[in-house]
């Protein structure tokens, strides 16, 4: 039965991290879902959660859920804001969608310290800085 399901393996979908602002006293960082499809996706759920160890114990954030109607082809949406003392955590945002009738849906994870100067490229259809994951 399995077998006979259609894969429906995600591509051209990234998430990313992006810095906003930055000034002496802190940085803004917001998370994007970036569509780099020639078509539209709908009904996007996305769930976020942050999990790990810091400072020897077991550390978990809330699971958040974001719901967003439509993205067009070649766009982006906003996920939420992060806070920096969350990069030492992995950082969770699993994805569903549809394209037509078809689901898709994939995990993408920010594993700990992995949102640094020396990951950060410049994000495709943002125009901002920061770190990517397709």
């Amino acid at each position: 039965m399995i077998k006979d399901l259609p894969q429906n393996i995600v591509e051209d979908i990234a998430v990313a991290v992006a810095l906003e602002k930055e000034s002496i006293e802190s940085k803004v960082w917001y998370v994007y879902i970036i569509n780099l499809k020639q078509q539209a996706i709908e009904n996007v759920l996305i769930t976020s959660k942050g999990y790990g160890e810091k400072d020897g114990e077991q550390v978990k954030t809330s699971t958040l859920r974001h719901m967003i109607p439509l993205i067009e082809a070649g766009k982006f949406a906003l996920i939420e804001p992060i806070d920096e003392q969350t990069f030492g955590l992995n950082n969770e945002y699993w994805i569903s969608y549809y394209i037509g009738k078809d689901i898709y849906d994939k995990k993408f994870i920010f594993l700990p310290e992995s949102i640094v100067d020396g990951n950060f490229i410049k994000l495709p259809v943002l125009n901002k800085v920061g770190v990517m994951i397709k």
